[in-house]
């Protein structure tokens, strides 16, 4: 009998092939999708009009299932598709309507229940014996902040930061759905995608003690970790900059500490039992995506911290103090049986100062080389080397000692001196950093900010890689040539 129904399987494979649509449903069962009305072994039922579609052909999809799905979604090859009609049929089913644009080459995915995180419910494959293999793509650790689809990666493998808000989840560009496509978008080009998660903006994260601000923080990030469209992410970045004034405008009076931090991060100070924390919620949706420490601006005395650095400077001692608790955090729960408490990885800021006098006269292309220790600072670093310096804290604790790092942001662009890089970028800073970045193993990527901003904020041209103003020419260039 077996044998029958794997004879009767591979028929329905090759007439599938020799008509062009099959779909895959997550239960791993194939449904043949003949352009007739003859009933599929599962449900849902997809069918294209028309049955044939010339490549570039605007058709129209239609998904018929026995369940009254609510916040449908369908994508063609990550691109969301806007629903066009929907209406109930006789005997008990629904029918959800589309139209393509384009009938081309691709995966069709519809998915249900996407405010709370979109759930595959079945696939169509267009064309699929046309499809083209991709090419072999080689590793490099360069990356920028919200890629641009235009962007040529000449068979590289790189990185793409993107961000979200919690308290954003609807609007164009910085919604779920517009989210979803970016990382779908970026990893079909073989870019591996870090997503940063915020609470809104003006405000990095909840605002310290505010229990139901972290309640919202936290299922939305249950919501991205359990949406299917947002498998691709390689990790999850938990807030950026919480240290400086601007990023707690929300809720001056109550700003993210190092201990609110470790508290949100890996529930520090809370109940062992308790799994109220970034990294639990996370990963009791998804057990392969990593979970980032966000990243602490440098330079920035707006908060300090209690314990104390190597060097005794606020930034350095609040990154001191957070990783810390953090640390602390995850060995107490360890120590009762929780595991997976500890980070995955780290998120840092590298920002370069081509023009300061410690430079003493060398060129800016230079700087990323060299040790710019500022005595005003307790010799801390004041350029790119900073990078140097959050490493020192991060394998000063056990858990912590040797994970990975990622610069998920470096320019020219000192927050202090306030100068853009389309005024400041000297020719081969670019070539500098990427040298010095690959020769620690334990940094990650060197994410530049940014390539493209299309949410409609002019205030980043001058950081742009894209739009190319002034200096960023030459930055431009040089990161395309590095990609070569």
């Amino acid at each position: 009998m077996r044998s029958w129904r794997t004879l009767g399987l591979l028929l329905l494979l090759l007439l599938a092939a020799l008509i062009g649509y099959w779909l895959l449903p997550i239960s791993g069962q194939v449904v043949v999708l003949p352009g007739t009305t003859a009933p599929s072994l599962v449900w849902p039922q997809m069918r294209v009009e028309p049955l044939s579609p010339r490549l570039g052909q605007p058709g129209t999809l239609e998904v018929t299932d026995i369940v009254a799905w609510a916040n449908v979604r369908l994508t063609l090859d990550g691109r969301l598709i806007r629903l066009k009609d929907w209406h109930a049929n006789p005997g008990g089913t629904w029918t959800w309507q589309w139209a393509l644009p384009n009938a081309d080459i691709g995966t069709i995915i519809f998915y249900h229940d996407c405010e709370t995180g979109c759930i595959e419910r079945g696939r169509m494959v267009l064309n699929s014996e046309t499809a083209l293999t991709p090419a072999r793509l080689t590793p490099t650790k360069l990356g920028v902040v919200f890629a641009s689809p235009s962007r040529d990666w000449h068979n590289r493998s790189g990185w793409d930061v993107e961000l979200t808000y919690a308290r954003l989840t609807e609007p164009a560009y910085w919604g779920v759905d517009d989210l979803a496509t970016r990382v779908q978008q970026a990893n079909a080009r073989g870019l591996r995608v870090l997503v940063r998660v915020d609470y809104a903006k003006g405000q990095s994260l909840p605002p310290a003690n505010d229990r139901l601000a972290l309640a919202e923080y936290l299922q939305y990030l249950r919501r991205l970790a359990r949406d299917e469209r947002l498998r691709p992410v390689y990790g999850y970045i938990i807030g950026s900059g919480f240290n400086a004034s601007d990023a707690n405008s929300l809720a001056p009076t109550a700003p993210v500490t190092p201990a609110w931090y470790a508290r949100l991060f890996n529930g520090y100070g809370a109940p062992d039992a308790q799994s109220d924390n970034a990294v639990q919620t996370v990963r009791a949706e998804n057990g392969r995506v990593r979970v980032l420490v966000g990243p602490v601006r440098p330079w920035s005395g707006d908060q300090n911290g209690e314990r104390r650095a190597a060097i005794d400077v606020p930034w350095l001692n609040y990154m001191n103090t957070l990783v810390a608790l953090v640390d602390e955090a995850a060995r107490a729960k360890a120590a009762v049986g929780v595991p997976f408490a500890a980070p995955d990885s780290f998120a840092v800021n590298a920002p370069g100062r081509p023009d300061v006098p410690e430079l003493a006269g060398r060129p800016g292309s230079a700087e990323p080389r060299l040790d710019l220790r500022r005595k005003e600072w307790s010799d801390a670093q004041a350029g790119f080397r900073v990078y140097r310096d959050w490493l020192d804290i991060i394998n000063a604790y056990p858990t912590t000692r040797g994970l990975p790092v990622f610069i998920t942001s470096t320019n020219t662009f000192a927050p202090d001196e306030g100068v853009a890089p389309a005024q400041n970028y000297p020719r081969g800073w670019l070539t500098s950093a990427l040298d010095v970045i690959n020769q620690e193993p334990q940094v990650q990527a060197l994410v530049w900010f940014l390539d493209d901003d299309f949410s409609g904020d002019t205030r980043w041209d001058g950081f742009s890689l894209t739009k190319q103003v002034g200096r960023m020419k030459d930055a431009s260039d040089e990161f395309d040539q590095l990609l070569k």
